[in-house]
């Protein structure tokens, strides 16, 4: 008999935890010879008897969901955490192993999409529920700032990125390439791609650069940008396997990351041979260097996958919790870009890739002033029923043609030709003073005024329920430089960033047009 047989089980389980968490990183091997004395010691630790002690190592291990991203319909006791827990010590072993971010070919076999599937959807939730024990997990045990690389950006990576530009064709926009952004974008630290040997810095900025700049073939969102309310969804969702259960959510689109990525690599160098700088602005920091994140920043992330992959609820013209009231208010500055018109028309014409990366960019800096205008459904089922402002020109930040409108202290007045009253949308300054929202939030404005080298201007948008989209007319004051409308996400939320594209108005809103990207960041 095993002196462990006399143990109390309070006490073997002690001894256990410790083994089991000796070393923070990685899975619980200092559990293994413990398990193997024999079988009632066996039996007293195993996942399949005992799921509570493997839940408080798992806790130990990694990050536990934000409260919010548990729906009551779904349990999290400690049998799906152990399935959690299984799931992540075999998904990162095989990421530390490095068998899945090159391929052999153009064509990836089904085994090896289904592991990177499973592998960057991992990865991403992860990052999504991270308080910081997730990424050392992820960067400091498995490697996968190194596995990005190599899955982006080697010219045998498995995104097929760099293959497919060696023929001529455009990278993937699929759900594999959207993921593996996002997460280079939540683990990017610039410096490590500012080194002597400059190999690192072209590949990635080459492929990020078409991503981020070649809006006609990787969308700014998904709906398109031109529907306010969009009739049906028109991206399928993701089956993932998330502690225990089936998760439905819809994968992101691949070029909020990109901008972000590759104005902020863009922007650490002095001097490019494909960079035009006009006063550098502050670039956008990285959430790998903003201290204190916590999972708290990513809700506008994690409930728009939810939304737009949910069949159950209603699409169109209800608010899904992927805009944070509040988050647009204040000064912003930033950047945008703008390429060769020449080189541009020719990529609409269908010219290679190539024909962007060796395209001039540059880059102006502006400022930004905004202010949120609310409008509120009051919870009292016997008030009068609010409407909201129509839906309008996408053209013109979802406006509609010929509504009027005013801005005062309290808010913004809008004056719709087919309604008899005017709308007050209340400034989100008066909706503070009052302590709390006065109800159920309907609807959103944005107004604000800023100013570049190009001069002054005013700025008149809206934000789209269904997915936080941020839509935004830009209208120059001295009337010469015209009007140019600005589309983009909120990337965070405390220390977000906006991150999107412009494009110009004279184009009809279903025809490619004239785009360059741009970045903003609160003002510190």
């Amino acid at each position: 008999m095993s002196v462990l047989a006399s143990i109390p089980q309070e006490v073997l389980e002690h001894v256990a935890f410790f083994a089991a968490t000796d070393n923070f990183l990685g899975p619980p091997h200092g559990l293994v010879a413990l398990l193997m004395v024999d079988r009632r010691t066996h039996a007293a630790l195993s996942m399949s008897t005992n799921p509570y002690f493997w839940s408080r190592i798992f806790a130990y291990k990694f990050d536990l969901p934000c409260s919010s991203h548990r729906p009551s319909e779904r349990s999290l006791g400690p049998p799906e955490i152990c399935e959690e827990f299984k799931l992540r010590c075999t998904l990162l072993q095989r990421i530390r192993r490095r068998t899945d971010c090159l391929a052999t070919s153009y064509t990836l076999s089904p085994t090896h999409r289904d592991a990177l599937r499973s592998i960057l959807w991992m990865a991403y939730l992860m990052m999504l529920e991270n308080n910081g024990k997730n990424d050392k997990q992820l960067r400091d045990y498995a490697g996968f700032d190194a596995w990005l690389k190599d899955f982006l950006f080697h010219p045998s990576g498995a995104s097929l990125a760099a293959w497919s530009v060696k023929v001529d064709l455009w990278p993937p926009n699929d759900e594999r390439s959207a993921l593996a952004l996002w997460l280079f974008w939540y683990m990017l630290k610039p410096d490590d791609y500012m080194t002597d040997d400059d190999t690192a810095f072209r590949e990635a900025s080459g492929i990020l650069k078409l991503f981020a700049l070649g809006a006609h073939q990787y969308p700014l969102c998904y709906p398109p940008w031109n529907e306010f309310a969009p009739p049906c969804r028109t991206r399928g969702a993701s089956a993932i396997k998330h502690f225990g259960h089936s998760l439905k959510m819809a994968p992101p689109a691949s070029a909020p990351p990109a901008i972000l990525a590759y104005l902020n690599l863009a922007n650490k160098l002095s001097v490019s041979w494909d960079t035009v700088h006009y006063m550098k602005p502050p670039c956008a920091t990285p959430p790998s260097l903003a201290p204190g994140l916590s999972c708290a920043e990513w809700e506008a992330e994690w409930n728009r996958g939810l939304h737009l992959a949910d069949t159950s609820k209603p699409f169109g013209t209800t608010y899904s919790g992927a805009f944070i009231p509040g988050s647009l208010e204040g000064v912003w500055e930033g950047l945008f870009t703008y390429t060769e018109f020449t080189a541009y028309a020719a990529l609409l014409s269908g010219a290679p890739p190539t024909v962007l990366q060796r395209s001039l960019v540059a880059h102006h800096p502006h400022l930004w002033k905004l202010r949120e205008h609310h409008l509120y459904a009051p919870d009292d089922p016997d008030a009068p029923e609010v409407r909201p402002i129509a839906p309008g020109n996408p053209l013109r930040g979802y406006i509609p043609n010929g509504c009027q409108f005013s801005e005062q202290t309290d808010g913004i007045i809008f004056q719709e030709g087919s309604r008899a009253e005017p709308v007050l949308y209340q400034s989100w300054s008066s909706i503070k003073k009052n302590g709390r929202p006065p109800g159920k939030l309907i609807d959103v404005f944005v107004t604000g005024e800023g100013h570049s080298a190009w001069g002054q201007f005013n700025l008149i948008g809206r934000i789209r329920p269904c997915d936080g989209f941020i839509s935004m007319s830009k209208e120059y004051v001295d009337g010469d430089r015209g009007r140019w409308l600005y589309r983009s996400y909120m990337v965070g939320n405390a220390e977000g960033n906006l991150s999107g594209r412009w494009r110009d108005t004279l184009s009809p809103p279903d025809v490619l047009g004239y785009e360059g990207c741009f970045v903003m960041s609160r003002r510190k």
